[in-house]
């Protein structure tokens, strides 16, 4: 990938020049292209973001596993990037994807990886689950 210093071209100019973190990573947010809703936050390496440029599928960085992730490959969740934007600094990522025929994203087997709200309670912040919320 091409890299660029000049704050300018960096922030205006139609070079693409991604810069990944100290470990060599990418945020990326994945909305549902049809939906607007977000899916999930993950991490792509060069290799990843390579690949996702060339098949127009999601490919991540797994940190847990320390692998390449093709999203989709075993569990049929596959996204297909639609549409891919670069922040500001080029620092983070938003995938506009279609999603596969299951309609799913979440290895829980949810539509989004933000099923869970947080809430200010009396005893401090608590996690409710969409259907839970009052």
């Amino acid at each position: 990938m091409p890299s660029t210093t000049c704050k300018a071209e960096v922030e205006e100019g139609s070079v693409f020049a991604p810069l990944f973190n100290a470990d060599g990573l990418l945020p990326a947010i994945a909305t549902d292209i049809e939906t607007g809703a977000v899916l999930m936050l993950a991490w792509m390496n060069a290799e990843a973001l390579q690949r996702t440029l060339a098949t127009g599928e999601a490919w991540y960085w797994s940190r847990s596993r320390e692998e390449l992730w093709h999203k989709g490959a075993t569990s049929g969740q596959i996204q297909y990037v639609q549409e891919m934007r670069v922040d500001c600094d080029q620092d983070a990522l938003w995938l506009k994807v279609r999603l596969g025929t299951d309609r799913g994203c979440c290895h829980t087997g949810r539509a989004s990886c933000f099923y869970r709200v947080v809430v200010n309670g009396q005893d401090g912040a608590v996690l409710k689950k969409e259907a839970d919320r009052d």
